[in-house]
């Protein structure tokens, strides 16, 4: 049971943190759209292309947790959906910074 534990250590991360992250763009996504800056910025052009990673990641590292074939394979894919997603969360947030100075 341990070794199962082990080889999907990864997934078992990315699967809520995934989740949660893809809450957090929703909610920012809203706040954008409330307070009228979707027309002056590319940051829900940016929210609108991490959504779907994050939600790419979860279901597939969800798949990682639940196969016992091909659970590295998708670890991996999720692991690198995952750290895209984060990159285009970083931009974001460098995007808001700048817009709110």
């Amino acid at each position: 049971m341990s070794e199962h534990k082990d080889k999907n250590g990864r997934a078992e991360h990315i699967l809520p943190t995934s989740s949660n992250l893809l809450g957090l763009c929703f909610v920012l996504l809203s706040f954008i759209r409330l307070s009228k800056l979707s027309s002056e910025t590319l940051i829900d052009e940016f929210l609108g292309i991490a959504i779907p990673l994050f939600l790419v990641s979860s279901i597939i590292s969800y798949m990682s947790i639940r196969s016992t074939s091909q659970s590295e394979i998708y670890e991996k894919i999720a692991d690198i959906i995952f750290l895209i997603g984060i990159s285009f969360l970083a931009i974001i947030s460098i995007v808001i910074v700048f817009e709110s100075i």
